[in-house]
């Protein structure tokens, strides 16, 4: 019997990388790409903020193509929905049957992913869903799972955790209230090693900015040719 195709909701962090990794282990689908939003201008994974060059290294890890659905800057809900729907009608003319998301609890975003996709013959699976997110977050740090943290909401969460890695030293110190996996959007990540990837990224820290309300930490891609210089002075 054929497995039915799904793209995956790929936001470049932790939760959409557990949830491909959950997937591939666990359930008869055929991934066979992620789906990304990319801000135009700024050529970075939308809320985000992860370099362009990133997402595609990433993707490469995960053996899968990414579908970029670019979004403008100041973006409204109905540029997102109509460049999404694009997207969607380029899955169902691939004979893509499902959509995976890496949602763990909040009712209002599953709500709207599907009442946007009913009646498009394309089915929402949400392979994270109502674990506890205190056990899931180390679940992932003991798979190896290596991410850091790219973006925090300061009216949740004090900015000096943007930067940090996402471990057991960051869980230890979030402050009561903010949810270990950051799904009130407390906080988003980056993914540069782990399980669903085939061979771990080599990034640096950038500088940490504030901009439009949260504060950003940049990472960027180091070459091989960097890489191997820092390997022979360390």
């Amino acid at each position: 019997m054929t497995r039915p195709k799904a793209w995956l909701s790929w936001s470049s962090g932790k939760d959409s990388a557990w949830a491909l990794e959950t997937v591939r282990r666990n359930y008869n689908m055929d991934i066979v790409a992620l789906l990304t939003t990319v801000t135009e201008g700024y050529e970075r994974v939308s809320m985000h903020a992860v370099r362009e060059e990133i997402l595609d290294a990433q993707a490469r890890r995960t053996g899968l193509p990414c579908v970029k659905v670019r979004i403008p800057q100041r973006c409204v809900n109905e540029d997102y929905e109509e460049a999404m729907a694009l997207a969607l009608g380029q899955a169902r003319e691939q004979g893509v049957a499902k959509i995976i998301f890496g949602d763990l609890f909040l009712e209002d975003v599953r709500r709207y992913r599907e009442e946007r996709l009913a009646g498009t013959g394309l089915e929402p699976v949400f392979p994270l869903w109502g674990q506890a997110t205190a056990r899931l977050a180390r679940e992932m740090i003991a798979a190896g799972v290596s991410a850091t943290v790219v973006c925090v909401d300061p009216r949740r969460l004090d900015p000096s955790f943007a930067g940090r890695l996402f471990d057991e030293q960051f869980l230890e110190n979030l402050p009561r209230g903010v949810d270990p996996c950051g799904e009130n959007g407390e906080f988003h990540t980056c993914v540069t090693a782990g399980p669903m990837l085939d061979r771990p990224l080599s990034v640096r820290r950038g500088p940490v900015v504030e901009r439009e309300g949260f504060v950003f930490a940049d990472l960027v891609l180091v070459s091989p040719q960097e890489s191997a210089v820092n390997r022979a002075a360390s």
